[in-house]
């Protein structure tokens, strides 16, 4: 019986999923390079949990910029430790970059990384499936040098700006 509906079962669930991871980017490549990166201003809110809840306090940062009026630039996460060292949980700044004349949201702290040297890993995808992505290709970059990611990384996510497409997002980790 499942020989002759095959096809369908192609049509209504493998096709739209595979589409979708497509849309995503899922197949679009990493470049990883050795670049020279920053400098960066950006408000932030410190964290400390689990990676998968991040996202909760970059929204709270967001609305403290728009309470306050101030033009948020691209999401910026300074993650300070390895979450494969402690079962996910990582501590991390949270924030947005600002323009170097825009006031620092009420309640938010300001944050600076100057000029320096990286490699960076970048990406066209969806803001879900990137960080693993990037991260990977930089590992495996640095694995064939006999190297590994060390913390803290830069993680940076530029929006396209329209619904139907997809931003740009960019790890750096010091060289």
């Amino acid at each position: 019986m499942f020989k002759k509906q095959w096809p369908a079962f192609v049509l209504a669930f493998v096709l739209p999923i595979v589409a979708v991871f497509w849309w995503w980017g899922g197949f679009n490549s990493v470049g990883v390079t050795e670049t020279v990166a920053g400098p960066y201003r950006y408000a932030y809110l410190d964290y400390e949990g689990p990676i998968s809840n991040m996202r909760k306090s970059q929204n709270a940062v967001l609305d403290r910029f728009t309470e306050a009026r101030v033009a948020a630039g691209d999401t910026i996460s300074v993650i300070l430790t390895d979450p494969r060292a402690d079962n996910g949980k990582v501590r991390a700044q949270l924030g947005y970059t600002l323009a170097d004349d825009a006031p620092v949201p009420a309640g938010l702290k300001e944050g600076r990384i100057e000029r320096r040297p990286v490699y960076m890993a970048r990406v066209q995808a969806a803001v879900l499936l990137a960080p693993s992505k990037a991260y990977q290709a930089l590992d495996d970059r640095l694995e064939a040098h006999g190297k590994g990611i060390v913390m803290p990384t830069v993680e940076l996510y530029r929006p396209a700006g329209q619904a139907d497409r997809i931003g740009v997002f960019t790890l750096e980790m010091n060289r």
